[in-house]
């Protein structure tokens, strides 16, 4: 693996043409669905990734943890570790494994660590303004 730098500054970890950097985000970035905030910070970090559009994690202090539940269902990613999910309770009902979570992840994605980022397919809306 080597370290490079982002234009932010931050190391980022690469393998064999994959890397993966994880900036602050120091926008408002919130979920809403039906109408609801799920998620609300000025503290999410963006990673972004090999391939795949750029993702935001919330702290959970940012994140209405009383609408989630979680869920049986994992993942492994090669690059992050084992994720776990939640469902996400709505005023229509429930979506499930509608959020994921890296408890554990590989050093590379240690920021990320407890963090929650939501399916943006599976609710309304992810906005980031200023």
């Amino acid at each position: 693996m080597s370290d490079a730098l982002t234009p932010h500054g931050s190391p980022s970890k690469s393998s064999g043409g994959h890397a993966i950097a994880i900036t602050g985000n120091h926008h408002r970035v919130r979920v809403i669905h039906g109408g609801v905030t799920m998620a609300d910070t000025h503290a999410a970090l963006t990673l972004a990734e090999t391939g795949l559009p750029d993702v935001f994690y919330f702290p959970r202090e940012d994140v209405n943890m009383a609408r989630l539940e979680r869920s049986t269902h994992t993942s492994h990613c090669p690059f992050k570790g084992d994720a776990s999910y939640f469902h996400l309770h709505t005023e229509d009902g429930l979506i499930e494994n509608a959020v994921w979570s890296y408890e554990s992840p590989f050093e590379q994605a240690a920021r990320i660590k407890g963090y929650l980022a939501f399916y943006s397919s599976r609710v309304d809306r992810i906005d980031q303004t200023s």
